[in-house]
């Protein structure tokens, strides 16, 4: 049967651009390989009947800040968001912790003898952040807003331990920022680290850092939902290992990274785009634990309860050797650790009176190291007694990651090095076209880059409205 668009994958990015071509009356069909729809965006029973656990993603600031996902009607299609009463908490060995409010006056007033400089540096992105995010969050082009953008620029570009360092006097304000800045998968030292400190904290006191009610499944079901009401289809458990498998004259997008893309579409791209794919590179692994619980973590500073996500890693330097090492042949003996606990907030997560968590850490490539230990220990260091609490456990390494999808190519869950994926395949939207008429890449190894925000997916989809269904 002839199609007018064929999506591969159903990733946020996949259902995104599915939805985009829908809405202007095209005939689409996604196809997944998997039986269970969403990438990053699943939900399942991991540890124990009745436990219900994010498999990727869990935490969603840039879905709430994606204006494309913002302008749908998810709500009629079951979608709700949960918001902490703290979006962050990071926690020290004194047994006291910093809270990120969602009122930077409530958080700025928390650190002391920094108050001061984390209202100042925070305060002109909060106030702008209409028309920073509008910038950041869409391939490069000529800004709308410069001077907005120049001000980023200024915390964007530097390494997140210059800025740190620079900003902020106090070991806490410090470690908060390395800890939002580690989320990049970057060497702390590295340039332009700072960007995503800088970003993800402006977004905790803009859109906050939700959880999805029901599990991050939610996201995917109501992309489904809405794209279904549209006319579109899901083939699930439809694996397409060829483009020559499907209708000639097809527009393809593909919600898949260059190693995917290079393996699928054969010799209908050129041998010039073939050396360009070859050089993609990909990042650090991820290695990453579902716990189910008898009762919630016991954080030796209560603050943490509060918060739906929780940043264990110490101090600033602890923070940056963690992620230096994920770069290197063997992962941090003290690594830096990503919690969520997202049946404080939602009950629907765990049994009456149980609770559900995860843990994850950045690795080396495709590591093989086992940090089941390393991370609950360090959980135990800030949470005396949490080991006692765990009934059920599931580990997911880097190559399991990538056996669940393809996309996450030795764990890495950024779909591709910082750096690689914007110096193999651009910044602006070229990168979603290929050599190949009609084939498109749209996956978050393309601008804005990773995120559930479904933007990858828009533009691209955008990019083939113009430049092709134009033509005919």
């Amino acid at each position: 049967m002839k199609n007018d668009v064929v999506v591969i994958g159903s990733g946020p990015n996949g259902l995104a651009a599915a939805i985009t071509l829908a809405q202007a009356g095209r005939r689409v069909t996604v196809y997944e390989a998997a039986r269970a729809i969403g990438g990053g965006v699943r939900s399942a029973e991991l540890t124990l009947p009745g436990f219900i656990h994010d498999v990727c993603s869990s935490v969603h600031p840039m879905a709430v800040a994606s204006p494309f996902l913002r302008s749908l009607p998810l709500g009629d299609h079951g979608l709700a968001w949960i918001h902490p009463e703290v979006a962050l908490a990071h926690p020290f060995d004194d047994g006291t912790a910093a809270l990120i409010h969602r009122s930077l006056e409530e958080t700025s007033a928390g650190f002391g003898l920094d108050a001061g400089a984390v209202r100042s540096t925070f305060r002109p992105f909060v106030d702008s952040w209409d028309a920073l995010s509008s910038e950041v969050l869409r391939p490069a082009r000529f800004p709308r807003h410069p001077g907005v953008l120049a001000r980023f620029a200024r915390y964007a570009l530097p390494s997140a331990v210059s800025v740190a360092v620079r900003r902020f006097k106090t070991p806490q304000a410090r470690a908060v920022f390395a800890g939002m800045a580690a989320h990049s998968i970057l060497r702390l030292t590295s340039p332009a680290s700072s960007a995503f400190g800088t970003l993800l904290w402006t977004t905790c006191h803009t859109v906050g850092w939700p959880f999805a009610r029901g599990g991050s499944q939610a996201i995917a079901n109501a992309l489904c939902g809405l794209l279904e009401s549209l006319g579109g289809k899901i083939m699930s458990g439809s694996r397409v290992d060829s483009l020559g498998d499907l209708p000639r004259d097809a527009i393809v997008l593909c919600d898949v990274t260059p190693r995917q893309l290079l393996a699928i579409a054969g010799n209908r791209i050129s041998r010039a785009e073939r050396r360009k794919l070859q050089r993609f590179r990909y990042g650090p692994g991820v290695f990453k634990v579902d716990w189910s619980l008898d009762a919630p973590i016991p954080w030796n500073a209560p603050g943490c309860s509060k918060a739906g996500t929780v940043h264990v890693g110490g101090t600033l330097e602890e923070i940056v050797r963690s992620e230096d090492a994920a770069w290197t042949a063997s992962a941090s003996p003290l690594p830096f650790v990503l919690v969520t606990q997202p049946s404080l907030f939602d009950r629907t997560r765990a049994l009456s009176g149980k609770h559900t968590a995860w843990g994850y850490c950045h690795v080396p490539h495709a590591s093989t190291e086992d940090m089941v230990e390393r991370i609950e220990a360090q959980v135990e260091r800030f949470a005396s007694g949490f080991r006692r609490l765990i009934i059920g456990r599931s580990v997911m390494a880097p190559l399991d990651l990538q056996a669940h999808n393809a996309n996450l190519v030795g764990g890495d869950i950024g779909a591709g090095s910082f750096y690689a994926s914007r110096l193999s395949l651009g910044v602006t939207s070229r990168a979603y076209a290929t050599s190949s008429p009609g084939v498109f890449l749209c996956s978050a190894s393309t601008p804005p880059g990773p995120g559930v925000h479904g933007l990858c997916g828009y533009y691209a989809a955008r990019l083939a409205l113009r430049s092709t269904f134009s033509s005919r």
